[in-house]
């Protein structure tokens, strides 16, 4: 990207469209058969969840951000495997596609998997790590 040339952000149409985008992922989300429930059992307030992951998104494609969390120690200890992240990920691009044009659609789905695959190999990786210290106190 040029300097001059706009940020994802901004050609996706700024926070406003992030959020729409986010308010229909999560209402899919919040219905799938095996994401729901780990989504359902743990945010309770969806406001504040969709607030702060809009601001995530924010930064992620280039925009004003006051997105300060530790997104992948949130999802260590779900219980997560990789039909999770493929559920997730398969709502997301659908959803892209429906309310992103094509090209900006393509570019958030693109970010979603390369932060899926990095998540996934935090999240795998964590999980080899507890096998081979209970392995090694047997």
């Amino acid at each position: 990207m040029n300097q001059g040339d706009p940020s994802l952000f901004d050609r996706i149409g700024g926070q406003e469209r992030i959020s729409t985008l986010l308010r229909y992922f999560y209402a899919d989300v919040r219905q799938h058969q095996l994401i729901g429930p780990v989504f359902n059992e743990r945010i309770k307030d969806w406001p504040a969840h969709l607030a702060k992951i809009g601001e995530f998104w924010a930064r992620v494609t280039g925009g004003p951000s006051s997105y300060s969390g530790q997104m992948p120690a949130k999802h260590l200890t779900l219980g997560l495997d990789p039909r999770h992240f493929q559920a997730w990920l398969e709502l997301w691009d659908s959803n892209c596609r429906c309310y992103l044009k094509p090209r900006e659609a393509e570019e958030m789905s693109a970010l979603a998997h390369d932060i899926g695959r990095r998540l996934g190999s935090i999240v795998s990786g964590d999980i080899i790590q507890i096998r081979q210290t209970n392995l090694k106190r047997d």
